[in-house]
């Protein structure tokens, strides 16, 4: 283990003295409630996470980024924050931290944090004196009005949790905004003193040696000031997820996404600029087509990600085109995200292909991600092939699920914790009761099962990222995509002096599916399933991949 950590050290050293090492880069997510659990009370912590790192160093990761670690009453489980620099109880503690950066810095990593600047929990001290009056020295530091003449909400912006985006505060007889929780007061970024205040949590954590952030719902940072009322979402334009969702039944243009929002953007990459090498990246879930006026260039974030395709179930050749073709090819400037999972999100080998788990599909999907044009977000389990938990109802903790239930389980079943071992106590993660339940199903899957499986979608994770390092195309190189007849998705990447001809069979059908090869294609470097050649007539059979050189 010590040789491997020597060697990816080395193999990294370059990228820690450049700039752009973000770019084409693989990020590793953990969720830390459930990632590692060294204390016994059930929930991960930043010491769990300490005792792993050689687990996601060993996947050839170039940066990890940890969901919030701060503290929090949980009602959204971090992403309620009541103290921007401190760290949670059950998390650890500060030196805790520190050791756990000195840690993932040894290995040749970057630590990226979670950073929840649209909103803060109705229990930080901002909030508590903003709310006692009109007129202190807090009073604008979120989003206040006055009722309407007849006691109702100011307008009509929904939570994306449900119901109306305001509360009534009887303190300062006025409704405070919240596009989620109503324990999460939206901050007012009209304010200059708000923008400081949260310029400087981030220079907080830069000065301690952070190497970057990722910024939750970056789209919404700004609001319409006069509290204009969103229209409607066009009925023809409504897919099955808005009307099962009525915050979705919206457009939002009002309440977030706006073109102001680029101001603050702006402010965000002006205090990463003025420390070296660093990265910020948002999450932009809403009004893809307003990506390009947030991230990418000198004077925005550096990058970001959509939820093209996180949201999508089709797993269709089209939605990868689409994306690329439509949304970026406009943005030149802009290296995006690419990514299916993370701690929102239906696990993507469920997502596609349904049910507990398919190795194929699990084995194709990270094959894809490492092979698509972006800096790569992996989320934890993804490497194992976990597929989504269906949990009881008497298990659900997550605020969507509780609301939604039976309709919608909402997130707890992404981020149920990590199996270690199959055969040990609560699958190594814990020594107490873990905090969301472990199916028999994941069990199977565990890493030590796949630790000691040379065929185990663990192995193949790990040799997909290294022959994403090994080839430049894959790793910076632009895209281009070739046409062909679904289910097949075919790509070239090129970039370096060297040219990658891509094409994967997305189907599941047990035909072989056909592809003709254009002239030049070389020999294959990599292949995945069943793959025959026979000059340019290309075989593929169900899930599987080739990548040529050209």
């Amino acid at each position: 283990m010590n040789k491997l950590k020597t060697r990816l050290k080395e193999s990294r050293s370059v990228t820690q003295k450049n700039p752009d090492w973000w770019k084409g880069a693989v990020v590793y997510q953990i969720y830390p409630r459930s990632f590692r659990d060294a204390n016994g009370d059930g929930i991960g912590d930043l010491r769990g996470i300490e005792e792993k790192l050689d687990h996601v160093a060993s996947l050839g990761a170039d940066a990890i980024w940890l969901s919030p670690i701060y503290p929090s009453p949980n009602r959204d489980f971090g992403y309620d924050v009541s103290d921007y620099c401190g760290i949670a109880p059950e998390m650890g503690t500060m030196a805790d931290f520190d050791r756990l950066l000195a840690a993932v810095h040894s290995r040749g990593m970057k630590l990226i944090l979670d950073q929840v600047l649209a909103h803060s929990s109705d229990q930080h001290a901002w909030f508590a004196e903003s709310q006692l009056s009109a007129d202190n020295p807090k009073s604008d530091w979120y989003v206040w009005a006055d009722a309407k003449e007849d006691g109702t909400v100011p307008n009509n912006w929904l939570s994306a949790f449900g119901g109306p985006a305001w509360s009534w505060n009887p303190v300062r007889r006025q409704y405070y905004h919240h596009k989620f929780l109503k324990s999460q007061p939206k901050l007012n970024f009209h304010n200059p003193d708000v923008v400081s205040a949260c310029m400087d949590v981030l220079r907080f954590w830069l000065d301690k040696g952070v190497d970057g952030f990722r910024l939750d719902v970056a789209n919404s940072y700004l609001h319409d000031a006069a509290l204009t009322d969103n229209p409607a979402l066009p009925r023809d334009e409504r897919s099955f997820l808005d009307w099962a969702h009525a915050p979705r039944l919206q457009r939002h243009i009002h309440d977030a996404n706006m073109p102001e929002n680029e101001w603050a953007m702006k402010r965000v990459r002006a205090t990463m600029d003025e420390y070296e090498d660093r990265l910020a990246f948002g999450e932009f879930s809403e009004r893809p087509e307003m990506f390009g006026l947030y991230a990418g260039g000198p004077e925005r974030l550096h990058t970001g990600y959509t939820f093209d395709f996180l949201e999508d179930w089709t797993f269709a050749p089209a939605v990868f085109r689409r994306y690329y073709e439509e949304l970026l090819a406009p943005l030149p400037d802009l290296f995006p995200c690419v990514t299916f999972s993370n701690h929102d999100i239906v696990r993507p080998v469920t997502r596609w292909g349904g049910g507990r788990g398919d190795e194929a599909l699990a084995r194709l999907g990270l094959t894809l991600l490492v092979a698509l044009k972006g800096t790569v977000l992996m989320f934890e389990g993804e490497e194992l092939g976990l597929p989504e938990v269906d949990l009881e109802r008497h298990h659900i903790k997550d605020p969507v699920g509780d609301l939604y239930f039976p309709w919608s389980k909402g997130r707890d079943g992404c981020r149920t914790p990590m199996p270690w071992e199959r055969h040990t106590h609560e699958a190594g993660f814990t020594a107490a009761t873990p905090w969301l339940p472990i199916p028999d199903y994941h069990r199977e899957r565990a890493v030590d099962v796949q630790q000691a499986d040379k065929n185990s979608v663990l192995a193949h994770a790990r040799a997909a990222v290294a022959l994403r390092n090994a080839h430049p195309a894959l790793k910076r190189g632009a895209i281009r995509f070739l046409d062909a007849a679904d289910p097949v998705l075919a790509f070239e990447r090129e970039g370096e002096g060297e040219k990658l001809l891509c094409v994967f069979n997305l189907g599941k059908k047990p035909e072989a599916t056909a592809f003709e090869l254009p002239a030049g294609a070389g020999d294959a470097l990599f292949t995945l399933g069943e793959v025959a050649r026979d000059g340019s007539a290309l075989k593929l059979g169900a899930r599987a991949a080739a990548i040529f050189r050209d």
